[in-house]
């Protein structure tokens, strides 16, 4: 790392290459990180995302603190006044260095005119700090979402969606998938007791385990070796659902990263499985994946609405449809989702996933087991899509699951839980093609 990285300053340029220009920080964050030390880009990290997480108060606070917002050449400060805020706030950065970092931050920006404005607007902050604080409590800002989505999540659950929103403003637990293939969880749990850990299983999914703080994968005992693999509880639920078996023909359709493609072999290592992603750079992340565990998988690129283009005629027995959707079940993982998505977005991707179930269910067999999940918690997404599917399909039947609505399991993001996530479980009926 060189010395003329003020991570304040590019804290606040990845925030307004979110906010400003729409991009992701699954994108803008990595790359910015490979110039940093583990504990930098720690920081680097914990302050993009936890801007990101409360940027409506941030915004509330400026508005108290400032006559008139800082606009054109100058709006990269109006990140940078929040990285301060942040810090004074929500982190345990000492007052003086955060204000001293912060500060620098303009210099290294060329913005040092405005030194004394960023100074004197964060020292303000820590002068009136419970009176501007209560100032902002009652405001919509208090939910640190946008309007659109929460009108969403109070028409579509209106008894849960404080619950949901609460838990979108959490920090998420780390949660782990042994691979029953080298160890039994309670074996490698031992392991991990061994090093210093600490870990709770979950009850529901045989080889989940929820870190008691969340760690680096170097220290997790064989994680380069493929003995452990870092996936959401929710997000272990669906090959578990899926059921495959040693010998089958298995899709893992909308694959990338990997994760549901090499739990689908933790569990049937003889089956044949076919990954496909649209997004070939994601894909190199699968094969990663599937390297680390020591297995193999047919990997293809390809759009899930075109099967013919990348297998044919060909049928299988499973099909596992982790559908693209608009991600708002995992907010809490990413927290850009919340100023990335627009309110059209929904229908656009309500119509995207329904064109990809009607191309793909061809290509299941008769008799065979589709599971359609997504990470959303928005029915127009989940259980209105299958709802809809079986109105056009009349091959397929719905295989009920505990505690779902009638066509699906919705699941909401809990804090010491799971993701948000939908699944549906299909079946095309036998004697149909």
């Amino acid at each position: 790392m060189t010395k003329s990285i003020n991570l304040r300053s590019l804290s606040a340029q990845l925030i307004e290459r979110v906010v400003d220009k729409g991009e992701s920080l699954n994108t803008a964050l990595p790359a910015a990180q490979k110039k940093l030390s583990d504990k930098d880009s720690a920081l680097v990290q914990e302050i993009c995302f936890g801007v990101l997480r409360t940027l409506p108060q941030l915004e509330a606070l400026i508005g108290k603190l400032m006559a008139r917002p800082l606009t054109g050449k100058q709006r990269v400060l109006h990140y940078l006044i929040m990285v301060g805020l942040y810090q004074l706030e929500y982190t345990r950065v000492p007052a003086h260095a955060a204000l001293a970092e912060t500060v620098a931050g303009a210099e290294v920006l060329k913005r040092t005119s405005l030194k004394g404005l960023l100074n004197g607007v964060l020292r303000q902050f820590q002068r009136q700090r419970e009176e501007l604080l209560a100032s902002i409590q009652d405001g919509p800002q208090r939910y640190l979402h946008p309007g659109w989505l929460l009108k969403r999540l109070q028409h579509a659950w209106p008894e849960q969606w404080q619950q949901i929103v609460e838990a979108n403003n959490q920090r998420p637990p780390m949660w782990l998938r042994v691979n029953q293939q080298h160890h039994e969880r309670d074996a490698w749990l031992a392991l991990l007791t061994e090093s210093g850990r600490n870990a709770q299983p979950a009850d529901d999914v045989p080889d989940a385990l929820r870190l008691d703080a969340p760690a680096p994968v170097s220290q997790l005992p064989g994680f380069g070796q493929g003995w452990v693999t870092v996936q959401d509880l929710s997000a272990q639920r669906c090959a578990l659902l899926l059921e495959p078996q040693n010998g089958e023909q298995i899709l893992d359709l909308c694959a990338a990263p990997g994760g549901k493609t090499t739990h689908i072999l933790e569990i049937a290592p003889e089956a044949e499985v076919m990954a496909v992603d649209v997004d070939a750079q994601r894909l190199k992340r699968v094969e990663e994946n599937l390297q680390r565990l020591g297995m193999k998988a047919d990997v293809k690129q390809g759009d899930g609405r075109t099967p013919q283009q990348w297998c044919g005629d060909r049928q299988f027995d499973r099909i596992l449809l982790d559908a693209p959707c608009s991600a708002t079940g995992v907010i809490r993982r990413h927290p850009d989702i919340k100023w990335l998505r627009r309110d059209r977005d929904i229908a656009e991707l309500a119509k995207l996933q329904s064109e990809i179930l009607d191309a793909v269910w061809p290509h299941l067999k008769p008799g065979g087991t589709l599971i359609y999940a997504t990470c959303s918690i928005l029915p127009e997404e989940n259980h209105q899509q299958i709802d809809a599917f079986l109105q056009r399909q009349h091959d397929a039947q719905a295989v009920p699951l505990r505690d779902a609505l009638a066509n699906g399991l919705q699941v909401f993001p809990q804090a010491e839980g799971g993701d948000g996530f939908f699944y549906a479980k299909l079946i095309k009926k036998s004697g149909t093609n």
